[in-house]
């Protein structure tokens, strides 16, 4: 069956960093474009970033191009995002996704359960 294991969240100071996992099982990780997505309390659910299956081309959310690095290792079956600088506003649950052929916005065909991120003051 369909795994999307998120880990890496936690408490972080704001202007500190934290890198999520996200561990993919049950179909081919490698032909498919994955992605993080993100919900804050009381919010929408915000796409944050995206990778194609290969990993050559990548695309980020607004505002997040530049403090927020999504990568991918298709020999662990896993997809990463670094998260730089954090600001309180990235508080939220940050869900991995995967989609087998992107029409944009990526939809996802799967999903994670998220992993929380909480930034302090």
């Amino acid at each position: 069956q369909v795994q999307l294991v998120e880990s890496g969240g936690g408490l972080v100071q704001s202007g500190g960093s934290l890198k999520l996992s996200c561990a993919a099982s049950g179909f081919t990780f490698s032909s498919y474009t994955m992605g993080w997505f993100r919900q804050a309390p009381g919010k929408e659910r915000e796409f944050v970033a995206h990778i194609s299956w290969s990993g050559g081309s990548t695309y980020y959310g607004d505002s997040l191009k530049g403090r927020f690095t999504i990568s991918r290792d298709n020999a662990k079956n896993t997809v990463y995002l670094q998260m730089n600088s954090l600001r309180r506003e990235d508080t939220a649950v940050y869900y991995c996704a995967a989609e087998r052929l992107l029409i944009e916005p990526m939809r996802g065909d799967y999903w994670g359960q998220g992993t929380k991120v909480t930034v302090s003051s």
